[in-house]
This record gives C-alpha cells, sequence and structure tokens, in this order.
C-alpha cells in the first residue's frame, strides 16, 4: 500500500510524484481535514437484488466485522458509505478466498453531503485455485476527493476478475496493484467511466507478473464532457523468469466538450524474452459518418450520440461474466450517461 495517510498532510502527494502527475492531491487538499463522524449504515445499496452478505463502512468506521473470508461459492457486498460533509475518514478492509472459492464481490462507493475526503484501503487475497470477480460502482458529490487503493495477491491458477465504473468527483482515484505469480493465474482488469461538469477520475493500475504462464486482459473506456478530466495510467511489468506471459491492455476514451480533458500513460515493462505482450491508446470523438448515418434513417442527433456513446462504454460491461451483475452495472451506468 501507499504512504497515504490523511491525517497526515505531509504524505499528500502532489504533480511532483510521478504516479500523480496527472492528480494533483495537494492542490486540493492542503491540510489534514477533520475527522468524520462514524454514521449508521442504511439501506441496502445499489446491489441489494444480488443477495448475499454484507460488509459495510460508514464514514470510515466498520458497521461490524471489516474482515470476510469466502469459501465454497459466495456473494459479498462491499460498501463504503460516506455522509458528512468537509470532514475526512478512512477505512481498511480485507478479503480473501480459499482454495476452490468462488467469490462474486460486488462493491458500491455511495457519497452523501460534501466536501468530504475519503481514503478506503482493501487487501483481497485469492488463494490458489480460487476465482474473485470484483464489480465496482463510484457515485459520489462533485466536490467530494476520494482514493481508493486495491492491493490484490493471487495464488497459483487463481482468477481475478475486476470492473471498475466511475462518474467521477473533485478528485477521484482508483488504484489496483496487483501481485501475479504466473503459474497459469489470469487477470482481467477493466474500467468505465463516464464524465461531465469538472469531475475528475483516475483509474490507476499496477500488474506485477512475477512468474512463468500467466495472463492479464485490461480494457478501459471512458467518456468526458464539459471540463471533466479523465486519466488512464496502465502499468504490466513481466520480470525476469516470467517466460510464456499473455499481457494485452488497451485504453480509449470519447472527448464530447471542447475543454474535457484525457491523461493516459499505459506501459509495458518487460524483463523476459519468451512473451506476448500489447497495449493501445485512442482518444477522439464520435464517429461523424455513424452519426450521418443514423440520422439519415430518422434518429435525432441527440438520440444518436447517446446510443453511439452507450455502444462504446458497453462494450466493457459486456465482459463482465455474471449474468445478473453484468445487466445492474449496464442499468446503474445508463441511468447516468
Amino acid at each position: 500500500m501507499s504512504a497515504l495517510n490523511i491525517r497526515d498532510s505531509s504524505t499528500f502527494p502532489s504533480r511532483r510524484v510521478e504516479a500523480w502527475k496527472y492528480s494533483d492531491l495537494r492542490r486540493w487538499l492542503r491540510e489534514a481535514p477533520e475527522v468524520s463522524s462514524a454514521v449508521a449504515v442504511s439501506g441496502d445499496g445499489p446491489w441489494a437484488g444480488l443477495g448475499g452478505d454484507q460488509l459495510a463502512f460508514g464514514n470510515g468506521a466498520a458497521a461490524g466485522a471489516d474482515a470476510f473470508v469466502g469459501s465454497g461459492e459466495q456473494v459479498l457486498r462491499l460498501r463504503f458509505v460516506s455522509e458528512t460533509s468537509g470532514t475526512g475518514h478512512t477505512a481498511a478492509a480485507r478479503i480473501s478466498a480459499r482454495p476452490g472459492a468462488r467469490l462474486l464481490l460486488l462493491e458500491s462507493h455511495e457519497g452523501a453531503g460534501s466536501g468530504y475526503v475519503a481514503h478506503n484501503r482493501l487487501e483481497i487475497d485469492v488463494a490458489p485455485g480460487a476465482e474473485v470477480t470484483r464489480l465496482v460502482l463510484v457515485e459520489e458529490p462533485e466536490d467530494a476527493i476520494s482514493v481508493t487503493e486495491a492491493e490484490v495477491r493471487l495464488g497459483e491458477g487463481a482468477r481475478y476478475a475486476q470492473t471498475i465504473a466511475a462518474t467521477g468527483a473533485k478528485l477521484q482515484r482508483l488504484e489496483t496493484r496487483i501481485v501475479h505469480p504466473g503459474q497459469g493465474a489470469d487477470v482481467r482488469m477493466d474500467g468505465v467511466y463516464a464524465l461531465s461538469g469538472a469531475r475528475h477520475v483516475d483509474l490507476t493500475s499496477v500488474v506485477d507478473h512475477q512468474g512463468p504462464d500467466g495472463r492479464t486482459s485490461q480494457l478501459a473506456k471512458g467518456v468526458v464532457r464539459d471540463t471533466a478530466r479523465g486519466v488512464f495510467q496502465g502499468k504490466i511489468v513481466v520480470q525476469r523468469g516470467a517466460d510464456g506471459t499473455d499481457a494485452r491492455m488497451g485504453h480509449h476514451a470519447l472527448i464530447l466538450g471542447e475543454r474535457a480533458e484525457i491523461d493516459a500513460k499505459p506501459e509495458l515493462i518487460i524483463y523476459a524474452d519468451d512473451v506476448q505482450c500489447a497495449h493501445g491508446n485512442t482518444v477522439g470523438n464520435l464517429d461523424e459518418s455513424a452519426l450521418f448515418y443514423m440520422q439519415q434513417r430518422g434518429l435525432p442527433a441527440d438520440e444518436a450520440r447517446a446510443l453511439l456513446t452507450q455502444a462504446f462504454l458497453f462494450e466493457v460491461i459486456d465482459r463482465i461474466d455474471h449474468e445478473g451483475a453484468r445487466e445492474r452495472v449496464r442499468e446503474w451506468l445508463g441511468d447516468r450517461l
């Protein structure tokens, strides 16, 4: 995990820190905020219809247990609820999947109030032969600051699949670091963001392949409007001896406002020889010929743009294996486009 501590302003990174050059936390946060008071977590959250157990945090305080160990086939709803104004809080959770387990981890970041600072830390251990699917919905106020850090450790033959859907905030950073053992382990790590106003989101990830015959597939897509800013930083490292690695990364974004901004930094760092690795990045606007084609067949321009934007982003969502969760993410994202 990083050294970030919202109670210690000396740990706040600025743009001079390479990993934070596009998301200058110190610009917005000069002093440590007053500590948030704990709040009760009510309701069921956006994943309620899919059942399962629940782990919840209200302004950083655990409403019961702060850790979960999965075995067999299970569903866990993990809720980070922020309901405060002008204060800050930190939450820490640990999730483990035993050998052979199949865990569907449904995570939500639910923000109310204004001007808060939230720092969430998550440790995920996936035992040999286990499978964890982590799906994340993030919705916070436009003036909030939030940083979520997930550290994932995989065993041999484990499978980890992640999809993040975010709508941004004043500064919103979702960071994932994965220790990949190779040895047949498989990672799919996707993300999608839809930003408007002056919102900012940062999807940062590092996948460290430490052994042979591992696989990573990563796809991120985003749409920014108005003066919003989207950041993608993806790094895949293939260490010496990690021969047979198959790692592929893609980031694609649409800029739908003259003052909107995308900063993308995909990286491959390869120390092994016998590998298959590739990365790609594109930033542009909607296809004018497709817009013209749809308008020629009677669709109003606004509706045509909405449909093309939805189709562009839903390519990421369609990679989710669990049908019920996939439809929930499609519905959630569609309501916010």
